[in-house]
C-alpha cells in the first residue's frame, strides 16, 4: 500500500513566526499615602523621612497626615523637607492609589477607603474582623499583609526585622524589672565577678528566642532555651556559635529550672492561630519570688498560663509575686528602630512597584509578593482566611493569569 507522502507547494511561503515575549511596562508615578495611627500601643510608622525623601527623588508623591511620626518621634517638617504634602484631613489621605498603614485596617478605615485602593499593611489575625474583611472585598481592594509578605530569599523581612527588636529588647526590658528601681529583687543581669551570673530560660529557639539569647550571653547571664524543633536549637546554637545548654519542651525538665531561674522569656511562635501553653500556673508559682517573666508571644495568646494582656503605659501586674511583663507588639515600644526596619523593606518594595507600572505587575513580574497578598481586586486570596470566615476563596495565579 502506497504511503501518501506530504506534498509541498512552491506556491506557498513558510515563515517563521516572531516569538512574543512579556515585555514590562513603562513605569508609572505613586502616589502614596500614610495615614496618622489611632489605635492602641502604635507608636510606628511605615515610612521614614528618608524612604519619603527616596520614594520623591524617584518621582513619587508622598501624602502624610499630619503627626503621622509624632510616635516615632518624626515631625511633620522633617516629612516636609523630605518632599511629602502634609494633610490635617483623613480623607485626602484615602483618596491615594496605595495606602501604607503600620497597624491592621480598622473598622473606621473602611469607611474611608476609595474602590480599588491598594493597601499595605500588618494584618493581626488574632484580632481581623469578617465585616472588615467584607466591606474590603466590597470595595474592590487589594490588600498586601506585612506577616506574609516575602522577600526574593523566601524569608518574612518585615516579621524577621520585628523578631530581632522584640528579642533584643526583652533581656533590656527584664533588666529593668529586676531593679530595686522597679520593685524588682535588685539583681544586676550578668552579675559581677564572684557572683553566680543570673540565670536566664528562653523558651521557643525562632529569631526571637536567638536575639533574647545573643542579647542575654552579652550581658553575662547564664542561658537555657527550649524548643520543641531540634533543628531550631541547631540554627541557634550554629548562629550564635556557642555550645548553649538546649533541651526540648520536656514539662519536668522545664519546671525544674523554672525553680531557680531569674528571667522567663515565652518566644514560642503561634503558626498555626494560638500560642500553646508550655508554662502551667503550678509551674510559676514555684518559681523564685521577684523573679520577671517577658511573654513575647501574648501577640499570640501567650505561652504561660499567667499570662494577660498589659499595654505600654502599664506593663507588669504581679502574680504569685512574680513580676509579668505581657505587652503585645513589643517593637513599638521601640518605634524609630522599628519604623527605620518596616521603611526598609517597604521603600524599595514601592519604588518597583512604580518601576513595573503598578501593583497588577509587579505582582506577575514578581512571584515572591504574592504570598503577601490577602486579597486582589476585592477576591480573597488568603485560604486561612476563607477557611476561618467562611468566605470564597480564589486562587491568585489563577486570578492574575486570567488578567493578563
Amino acid at each position: 500500500m502506497a504511503v501518501n507522502k506530504p506534498f509541498i507547494s512552491s506556491s506557498f511561503s513558510y515563515e517563521t513566526l516572531e516569538e512574543k515575549l512579556d515585555v514590562k511596562p513603562k513605569g508609572s508615578s505613586l502616589l502614596i499615602g500614610i495615614p496618622k495611627e489611632d489605635s492602641f500601643n502604635e507608636n510606628r510608622i511605615a515610612l521614614t523621612p528618608e524612604g519619603v525623601g527616596v520614594l520623591v527623588a524617584n518621582g513619587h508623591g508622598v501624602v502624610i497626615e499630619s503627626n503621622a511620626g509624632k510616635g516615632s518621634n518624626y515631625s511633620d517638617r522633617d516629612y516636609s523637607e523630605a518632599g511629602a504634602k502634609i494633610v490635617f484631613d483623613k480623607t485626602e489621605i484615602f483618596n491615594c492609589d496605595i495606602i501604607v498603614k503600620s497597624a491592621p485596617v480598622s473598622e473606621a478605615d473602611c469607611e474611608l477607603l476609595q474602590p480599588n485602593t491598594t493597601i499595605i499593611s500588618p494584618i493581626h489575625m488574632a484580632i481581623m474582623k469578617k465585616s472588615i474583611l467584607e466591606k474590603m472585598m466590597e470595595k474592590k481592594v487589594t490588600a498586601v499583609s506585612f506577616e506574609n509578605l516575602k522577600d526574593d530569599s523566601g524569608h518574612n523581612p518585615i516579621v524577621r526585622s520585628m523578631s530581632e527588636i522584640a528579642g533584643s529588647a526583652v533581656m533590656l526590658i527584664a533588666g529593668q524589672y529586676l531593679s530595686n528601681a522597679n520593685n524588682g529583687k535588685g539583681v544586676l543581669v550578668g552579675g559581677i565577678s564572684g557572683i553566680p551570673p543570673t540565670k536566664v530560660i528562653i523558651i521557643g529557639a525562632g529569631i526571637v528566642g536567638e536575639n533574647a539569647a545573643r542579647t542575654a550571653l552579652a550581658m553575662g547571664a547564664s542561658v537555657k532555651v527550649f524548643d520543641n524543633s531540634i533543628y531550631r536549637l541547631k540554627r541557634l546554637q550554629n548562629n550564635i556559635g556557642v555550645r548553649m545548654w538546649t533541651s526540648v519542651l520536656e514539662p519536668k525538665i522545664l519546671s525544674k529550672q523554672l525553680k531557680s531561674c531569674d528571667v522567663a522569656i515565652g518566644a514560642l511562635s503561634g503558626a498555626a492561630g494560638r500560642t500553646p501553653v508550655v508554662v502551667t500556673e503550678e509551674m510559676v508559682s514555684n518559681m523564685r519570688p521577684g523573679s520577671v517573666i517577658v511573654d513575647v508571644s501574648i501577640d499570640h495568646g501567650g505561652c504561660f498560663e499567667t499570662s494577660m494582656v498589659t499595654s505600654h503605659e502599664k506593663p507588669v501586674f504581679t502574680k504569685f509575686d512574680i513580676i509579668h511583663y505581657c505587652v503585645p507588639n513589643i517593637p513599638s515600644g521601640f518605634a524609630r528602630t522599628a519604623s527605620q526596619a518596616i521603611s526598609n523593606v517597604l521603600m524599595p518594595l514601592l519604588i518597583e512597584t512604580g518601576e513595573d507600572g503598578g501593583i497588577d505587575n509587579i505582582v506577575w513580574h514578581k512571584v515572591n509578593i504574592r504570598s503577601g497578598l490577602y486579597l486582589f481586586k476585592g477576591s480573597l486570596t488568603n485560604f486561612y482566611l476563607s477557611e476561618r470566615f467562611d468566605l470564597k476563596y480564589t486562587d491568585l495565579n489563577l486570578l492574575i493569569a486570567s488578567r493578563r
